[in-house]
């Protein structure tokens, strides 16, 4: 029982016993015989994608929110589907992205990219069929660099991404520039269609210095 549950029942205020009896609400639990509650600690991202990547595999297709919340009460080792949306975003279209992400430097996960990639839109059908709106007006068009290769993509907090990306790929990732922007799905698709010969995978390319110069001289597109 927390400090405010116990105020409900009881009638008895933090303010009655904060720092006349107790230092803290685990103390006054301590006392009356109890163990303090354990906060829970964040779940790893990468422990958080394996299971997503296992349940896709596992039923063969992207996951509803009904199919997540039902996994979740069969099997009490899956996380909970509001984990999922607190470390990997509420939309399909943003954990799908994370997903691709992380499996496209790794071969075995071809046919989860398969799955994924076609829900990587920024604009996507939503569950009942409805087309969802854009999260912001206005959104940047990032250049990020790992090991020898860029990736080109959008965000609407490029500093965010290069966060989430360090956190998911084995080498060091680095910003190198971004573009702000009223059509990041626009600017995106213009980035990608210019270095189409140098595609690597995915949003990766293998860029020459000059490539890298004429990115950053756009500051707004």
């Amino acid at each position: 029982m927390g400090s405010q549950r116990f105020a409900n029942e009881t009638g008895i205020k933090k303010s009655d016993w904060y720092g006349k009896y107790w230092a803290t609400w685990g103390d006054a639990v301590k006392e009356a015989g109890f163990e303090p509650n354990v906060f829970v600690t964040a779940v790893d991202i990468r422990l958080l994608i394996r299971k997503f990547i296992e349940f896709i595999r596992e039923i063969g297709r992207f996951p509803t929110h009904g199919e997540l919340r039902l996994k979740t009460f069969n099997d009490k080792t899956f996380p909970a589907h509001s984990t999922f949306d607190a470390r990997m975003g509420k939309k399909k279209y943003e954990k799908a992205k994370i997903i691709v992400e992380y499996c496209e430097k790794q071969k075995e996960f071809s046919d989860v990219i398969n799955i994924c990639q076609p829900l990587c839109s920024i604009i996507n059908k939503s569950e009942n069929g409805e087309i969802e709106e854009q999260v912001d007006d206005f959104g940047f068009v990032y250049l990020m660099k790992s090991g020898r290769h860029y990736k080109i993509g959008r965000s609407n907090s490029a500093d965010r991404r290069e966060y989430e990306l360090k956190i998911l790929l084995p080498e060091k990732v680095k910003l190198i520039h971004k573009i702000r922007t009223d059509d990041p799905v626009g600017i995106e698709s213009y980035w990608h269609k210019r270095f189409e010969d140098k595609r690597k995978s995915g949003e990766w390319f293998e860029l020459t210095g000059p490539d890298v110069k004429a990115f950053k001289r756009r500051k707004f597109m």
